[in-house]
């Protein structure tokens, strides 16, 4: 891939978080999300790139989400053929009660690199780079906790496990708890708990639990370039559902996923924009005058580059902001 092409990725996510942020706090969370979408979609068209969602929100009946299949790119590109797994809005319940963590993220790959996978749930666990290659899904928490503590060199009282506040994840709460180390709960918004545990000075040492399949495959390409570990296994949850991961060329749905089957070859690039306040990333501020502010971070995975962006965008000269 062309290194320009991160310094454009993340113009769209800076976008998509502007378009949403309006609709910060304003309980929405529907007209938030498309507002993301569409802000997204009108921007990829002036990229010089020619790419295809391998992994998104929906498929092509339902639009205006951008679905899998979509072609993305300037309509005369003649730039590379990549991948695009999207979230425009990871966090529309966060947006719509005005919580912490909602971001726009999106992932790209060379073409035929990214996972191809349906919208689904999707099993996951993720570590930074000094506990790498050291675990496995397969194992018990325990173990987990155990080997990542001596990796990072910390007590077992010491490590940190984030995990979704779901009482699907009521059991992995409770092991974590019994075997002494911290749980730390989040809503929503999964993309940026599993690179919090990449991320040392967040002393957050293993993502674990069950979450959607997109947020699975971009968080795999921010820990390709971050140096960290990431296995997963998706989780259908009926006949329907795992026909579909067969006609998309998994002939085993439930196979274990490595951060390689995920994001394949030795490039990726992911880019995200905050739209309201969290640990990677500060939210959109309005600062008066037609003002807003945006922070983002983007990060290439051959040359393990990590860039925060900040930016002052005059909102007068935006045209793909409907809300305006």
């Amino acid at each position: 891939m062309e290194r320009e092409l991160a310094l454009e990725i993340v113009r769209v996510t800076e976008m998509a978080a502007l378009a949403s942020s309006h609709w910060m706090g304003r309980g929405k969370k529907n007209e938030a999300d498309e507002a993301a979408t569409s802000a997204m979609r009108a921007m990829f068209d002036t990229i010089n790139m020619r790419g295809t969602v391998v992994i998104g929100e929906g498929e092509l009946d339902e639009a205006p989400m951008l679905y899998i299949g979509e072609k993305l790119g300037h309509p005369d590109a003649v730039g590379p053929e990549v991948d695009v797994a999207v979230d425009p809005l990871e966090g529309t319940t966060i947006v719509a009660k005005g919580h912490n963590n909602a971001m726009s993220v999106i992932a790209v790959g060379d073409r035929g690199t990214l996972l191809h996978a349906p919208d689904m749930y999707m099993m996951k666990m993720a570590v930074g780079k000094r506990a790498a290659g050291k675990i496995s899904l397969f194992d018990s928490v325990d173990k987990m906790i155990e080997v990542v503590a001596k990796a990072n060199n910390k007590r077992v009282q010491d490590v940190t496990v984030i995990i979704q506040e779901r009482e699907r994840h009521q059991h992995i709460i409770d092991t974590v708890r019994e075997k002494g180390a911290r749980v730390k709960l989040f809503g929503d918004g999964d993309v940026g708990a599993a690179i919090a545990a990449c991320l040392p000075h967040t002393g957050i040492d293993l993502f674990l639990g069950i979450g959607g399949a997109p947020e699975g495959v971009i968080s795999a390409a921010a820990i390709k370039c971050l140096g960290g570990d990431m296995q997963a296994m998706l989780k259908p949850q009926n006949d329907s559902e795992r026909e579909r991961c067969i006609k998309m060329g998994l002939a085993n749905p439930e196979q274990l996923l490595t951060l390689h089957d995920m994001v394949k070859g030795d490039d990726a690039i992911f880019a995200a924009t905050g739209v309201s306040d969290g640990e990677l990333l500060q939210g959109v501020r309005y600062l008066g005058d037609d003002m807003v502010e945006t922070h983002s971070i983007v990060m290439r995975a051959q040359t393990k580059t990590i860039r925060f962006i900040r930016a002052l965008h005059n909102i007068e000269h935006k045209p793909n902001l409907s809300w305006k």
